[in-house]
């Protein structure tokens, strides 16, 4: 699914046509995503000025003048492309933000799991994301923070760092290959680990989603940006989906096992 780095490749690549425009219409064709969409949204944001494009986690957030902010999550299999306003929509084109640009923002997702909702107030309230705990690449996630959190937890790292409430969008691709840069098991208990190993995972962490970022994510089935390409980090990947082949660093076969319902990817020897 879209994960942090395509999240936010997807809003680099919205903001420029959206910031600052008029909302025309939002034209609804499937209300039926993962929480039904409330009938009365196009109408209330029907008229307002987008004034800033902004993610929170793995929502996309427009701020709209009203003092409201239209939250969209992309979901397993969501992508919002920019498109001419004559576009013929297609099988999955679930929404249209219709702009006074003659341009649209269309919502695509087979799977349905995207969702939408109209914030009023402050959307750092809303109970999706009040609960969630600080973004991967600001000043507040540091070693500090992680070496607190870690400590009495038995839990396996990589679930540890998996988890929204201790660190927002490490995702399961990325998590792997940051534990991998930061020469650390997956499955070892995040309170036994050494400060100097969680200062490691912090930068490896930050150094992976940066780098992901910059190249347009991870396209593995569906996703792909604002632009309709894909992302490239698939290319650059050390563990991820490489099981048996051999390591880009020592040449030792890389190894599977499912981790907490997802497949987890190491390799015996550059980790420990």
């Amino acid at each position: 699914m879209p994960e942090l780095p395509e999240v936010e490749t997807t809003r680099r690549g919205v903001e420029p046509f959206a910031r600052g425009r008029l909302v025309r219409a939002l034209r609804l064709r499937e209300s039926r995503l993962r929480w039904p969409v409330d009938a009365t949204l196009p109408r209330r944001v029907s008229g307002a000025r987008i004034t800033a494009v902004e993610r929170r986690a793995k929502y996309l957030l427009f701020r709209l003048d009203t003092d409201t902010t239209l939250m969209l999550h992309l979901g397993m299999s969501g992508s919002l492309r920019v498109l001419p306003v004559d576009t013929p929509h297609r099988k999955h084109d679930h929404f249209d933000l219709e702009l006074d640009s003659e341009r649209i923002l269309r919502f695509n997702d087979p799977r349905r799991f995207g969702s939408l909702h109209l914030i009023e107030g402050d959307p750092a309230q809303h109970p999706l994301l009040s609960s969630l705990g600080p973004e991967p690449l600001a000043a507040s996630f540091d070693a500090d923070y992680l070496w607190q959190r870690t400590r009495k937890r038995r839990v396996a790292i990589k679930q540890f760092v998996m988890n929204a409430q201790v660190v927002v969008g490490v995702g399961n691709i990325y998590a792997s290959e940051a534990l991998f840069c930061a020469g650390v098991r997956p499955g070892r208990a995040a309170r036994l680990l050494k400060r100097g190993e969680v200062a490691a995972i912090v930068a490896a962490i930050k150094r992976v989603l940066a780098m992901a970022v910059e190249v347009g994510g991870t396209t593995l089935r569906d996703y792909v940006g604002a632009d309709g390409n894909p992302g490239y980090f698939r290319q650059k990947l050390f563990v991820y989906e490489r099981a048996g082949e051999p390591c880009r660093s020592c040449e030792t076969p890389i190894r599977q096992r499912v981790q907490g319902q997802r497949s987890t990817y190491w390799c015996p020897t550059c980790q420990r």
